[in-house]
């Protein structure tokens, strides 16, 4: 397995430990804390994993994905997106979810 397959794979996992550490935090009766930042956390490493991918393989002929993201603002936008989905989240958890559980 080449570096890149495994930065992605990787990516790949974390991301889907976000979704699951995501929706898995919220119950009947009460939200869990360490969940929830984790799946905040696992989100960040995803990011930072497509991050890296791009700095060490755009350009360069490796994946025609990976290829799209070959200048620096490109790259960076990679931690801008994940930085605005992290805090969209938040803020509709923080808005929409967490008034349910506080009102009990």
């Amino acid at each position: 397995m080449t570096p890149l397959t495994l930065l992605a794979i990787g990516a790949a996992i974390f991301f889907v430990a976000h979704v699951l550490l995501l929706f898995t935090s919220f119950g009947k009766a009460d939200y869990n804390r360490k969940k929830y930042l984790w799946s905040h956390l696992t989100l960040w490493i995803c990011g930072i994993l497509l991050f890296s991918a791009a700095l060490l393989y755009a350009g360069k002929g490796v994946s025609p994905i990976i290829d799209v993201f070959d200048t620096p603002v490109k790259q960076w936008l990679i931690l801008v997106v994940v930085l605005v989905l992290s805090a969209a989240a938040h803020t509709i958890v923080k808005l929409l979810v967490m008034p349910k559980y506080q009102g009990r």
